[in-house]
C-alpha cells in the first residue's frame, strides 16, 4: 500500500513563506539576491527610459509638421451638410398654435440662438464686407493675418424671423421660423449656380407631392426677390475657430405661411451650389436637411 503524503502544518507553510521573503543563509529576497534585483532593476529603468524618449521625439517630430491655425489633415467631409434651429433630438416641429406651452420651447431656443448675432454685437466684432465676393483677409506676405476679420451678419435681415418684430417667430400664428445653417468646412468656398451669381440658395420643399400640397407657401430671408434663401459668398471661405474667433454662421430664415394643419408633412431643405453634392441617399445630411412639420389646431 502506498504511504500517505505528509501532509504540511500550517506553522511549516508559515516559515516556508518567511524563508520566501527573505532567506537569511543565502541573503535572496523573495528568490534573489541584491545583485540580481539590482540587475532587473536597472534593466527595465533603461528600457523604459528608452521608450520615453522614444515616444518623447515622435512627438515632438510630428508637433513640428502641425500649424496652430490650418489643420494639416482635416476629419470632416468636404461636402458640407445642414442643420435646423430650433434644433430638437428627433428633428421634429410639433406644436398647437392654441397653446404656449407647446411651441414655448422652441422660442426659447431661437432666443438663446439668436442674440449673438444681434446688429450692435456684429458692429462691433465683424466687418461691413463687400457683397458678392469671396472674403480671404489674405495674409501679408510671410507676416500671418491673424486673427483674422470675419464678415457682419445683422439679426434683422432675418425680417419676420428674426424676432424683432415678432417675438414668438410666428409660432403664436402657426406660421412658423425655422433657421437654416450650413455647417462650417475649413477652407470651403461654394461655387454658386449659375456661377455668375454672388450667392449660393437654400430652398426647401416636402418630400413627397402631398407634402407640397399641404406645405404652402414659404418666404425666406435673406432673400433675392426669388422664391430662395440666399447666403452671400463674403462669408466664405472659413479659416477655422482659432483664426476667425469671431465668424458668424451666415443663416437663412424660412418662414411656412399657411400650412394645413393636423398633417404630418415631411420637408427637405436643400443648399445648391456647384461644388455640394445634396442628393446622396447613403448621406441624408450631405447638402440638405429633412424634418417633420405638424401645426395642430
Amino acid at each position: 500500500m502506498a504511504a500517505l503524503s505528509h501532509k504540511k502544518s500550517c506553522g511549516q507553510l508559515m516559515e516556508e513563506w518567511k524563508e520566501f521573503i527573505w532567506n537569511p543563509r543565502t541573503h535572496e529576497f523573495m528568490g534573489r539576491t541584491g545583485s540580481s534585483w539590482a540587475l532587473i532593476l536597472l534593466f527595465y529603468l533603461v528600457f523604459y527610459g528608452f521608450l520615453t524618449a522614444l515616444f518623447s521625439l515622435t512627438m515632438w517630430v510630428m508637433l513640428q509638421t502641425i500649424d496652430d491655425y490650418v489643420p494639416t489633415y482635416q476629419d470632416r467631409l468636404a461636402n458640407p451638410g445642414l442643420m435646423i434651429r430650433p434644433k430638437s433630438d428627433s428633428l421634429d416641429i410639433v406644436f398647437s398654435d392654441t397653446d404656449n406651452t407647446t411651441w414655448k420651447d422652441y422660442v426659447d431656443k431661437l432666443d438663446h440662438f439668436l442674440p449673438a448675432y444681434d446688429d450692435m454685437n456684429q458692429t462691433s466684432k465683424n466687418e461691413k464686407c463687400p457683397s458678392g465676393a469671396y472674403f480671404e483677409d489674405k495674409d501679408n506676405g510671410n507676416v500671418r493675418n491673424h486673427p483674422k476679420r470675419a464678415c457682419q451678419f445683422m439679426r434683422s435681415v432675418l425680417g419676420t424671423c428674426s424676432g424683432l418684430e415678432d417675438a414668438t417667430y410666428g409660432y403664436s400664428t402657426g406660421k412658423p421660423c425655422v433657421l437654416i445653417k450650413m455647417n462650417r468646412v475649413v477652407n470651403f468656398k461654394p461655387r454658386p449656380v449659375p456661377a455668375t451669381n454672388p450667392f449660393i440658395t437654400i430652398d426647401c420643399a416636402g418630400k413627397k407631392e402631398e407634402d407640397t400640397q399641404n406645405l404652402g407657401e414659404l418666404r425666406y430671408f435673406p432673400s433675392n426677390g426669388s422664391n430662395f434663401g440666399i447666403i452671400d459668398l463674403m462669408y466664405f471661405p472659413y479659416f477655422g475657430k482659432k483664426v476667425q474667433v469671431n465668424y458668424s454662421q451666415p443663416l437663412v430664415a424660412v418662414q411656412f405661411q399657411n400650412v394645413t394643419p393636423n398633417m404630418d408633412i415631411y420637408v427637405e431643405c436643400k443648399v445648391n451650389a456647384q461644388n455640394i453634392k445634396n442628393d446622396d441617399d447613403r448621406d441624408k445630411f450631405a447638402g440638405r436637411v429633412g424634418f417633420k412639420l405638424r401645426v395642430n389646431s
